[in-house]
């Protein structure tokens, strides 16, 4: 079959056969991955939910990673990054994702508005290593906040899919009752298993609530929300021999991260950001997918790069190599602008960057790296 598509190919050259395909209808392609949109709900106030018919390439997912998907508005493709919703299943053919409209997010405010059944996305094979482990831990922690519940939703309807014996509590921080995504299914599975505590915290309203009609156990009046050592220590007691996942914004993870350091637990502890730090440039085009980014800030710079292949030369800011080619008027491919895509991937024939993750320099030359996440430390080279 390969060969046949190969020479399919060659004889519809200088098009891809896919191009052609394309013209029949848009979901009908060989080699590259689609989804239908085949269900659209907006049950939350500011976020929808869409229910996909992926092509026959698509291989599934683990429960907590996430896709990238392509859609075209006014003529231009952009390409962002989703964790879908679905329990894991290498056999399932659809694929949930709740998107919420971020401000300033161009690609899921025009999914909250526009997005119909019948809509054709470019999408992209799942991938990520914040996922559930195999074989499952005998007790885990989920903890989210914000559109941070995606992944971590992925992981609860999983486990109770799969029956899981183990002991789990699933915490989640949100606006308000109503912004809670899929509340009454939270409530559902709190129901079908004893062993599952599904906690709903609502910071700015000074109340917090347990799904599925179960009681309440901290001291009253209920806590903040906020999350600290004594009422996560009440919530799961156990946690020192858990799994722990969280998915949120910057400030609970910090929060998280201080009890896990504190206790040194450090190894128990799996993350994942679902935005960067609001200092940082570029942050509406994130559109609310989690990705790894902390936010260190811009570094002091020196020299120059020079990107080859087009050419030109630019004064290093010490801002990312993407941002510094774009203000220098390249338009290098990019997608999610977190590090987590690969997509703005170029190389480096020399010169020493500097990782704006983990601070970590890099002066090998002849080596791939992210734009989006690597910045100039004197003078260097990018081939783009």
């Amino acid at each position: 079959m390969a060969g046949l598509v190969d020479l399919v190919q060659t004889l519809t050259s200088p098009h891809p056969l896919d191009r052609y395909l394309e013209l029949v209808s848009p979901a009908l392609t060989v080699r590259d991955l689609r989804a239908e949109v085949t269900r659209v709900r907006r049950s939350a106030p500011g976020s929808v939910t869409l229910t996909l018919r992926p092509s026959r390439r698509w291989a599934g997912h683990r429960a907590g990673q996430f896709v990238q998907i392509g859609v075209v508005i006014d003529g231009v493709k952009h390409t962002r990054c989703y964790s879908p919703i679905d329990p894991q299943s290498a056999r399932r053919r659809s694929l949930e994702l709740t998107v919420r409209a971020h401000p300033g997010g161009l690609v899921s405010q025009y999914l909250y508005r526009h997005a119909a059944p019948g809509m054709v996305v470019d999408l992209a094979p799942a991938a990520g290593t914040f996922a559930l482990p195999d074989p499952r831990p005998d007790a885990l922690v989920l903890i989210s906040g914000g559109s941070g519940i995606t992944p971590v939703l992925s992981m609860l309807r999983t486990l109770d899919a799969e029956g899981y014996p183990g002991k789990l509590v699933f915490l989640h921080y949100a606006k308000s009752p109503e912004a809670v995504p899929h509340r009454d299914e939270l409530d559902a599975i709190a129901e079908r298993h004893s062993n599952f505590r599904i906690v709903l915290s609502y910071p700015s309203l000074g109340l917090a609530e347990s799904a599925g009609g179960a009681p309440w156990s901290c001291v009253e009046p209920p806590p903040a929300g906020r999350f600290d050592y004594d009422a996560f220590e009440r919530i799961a007691p156990w946690f020192a021999r858990a799994q722990t996942y969280v998915c949120g914004p910057a400030s609970l993870m910090g929060a998280v991260r201080r009890v896990y350091e504190a206790e040194q637990l450090d190894d128990r502890l799996h993350t994942e950001e679902f935005t960067v730090d609001p200092g940082q440039k570029h942050a509406g085009n994130i559109d609310g997918h989690a990705g790894n980014i902390d936010g260190r800030g811009v570094q002091e710079a020196e020299g120059a790069t020079v990107f080859s292949a087009s050419g030109v030369r630019a004064d290093n800011t010490g801002v990312s190599l993407l941002e510094q080619a774009e203000s220098a008027g390249l338009t290098p491919v990019y997608g999610c602008r977190m590090g987590i895509c690969f997509s703005c991937t170029s190389v480096k024939r020399s010169g020493c960057t500097r990782n704006l993750r983990t601070g970590e320099l890099d002066s090998d030359p002849d080596q791939p790296i992210q734009l989006c996440i690597h910045a100039a430390v004197g003078d260097v080279d990018i081939e783009i």
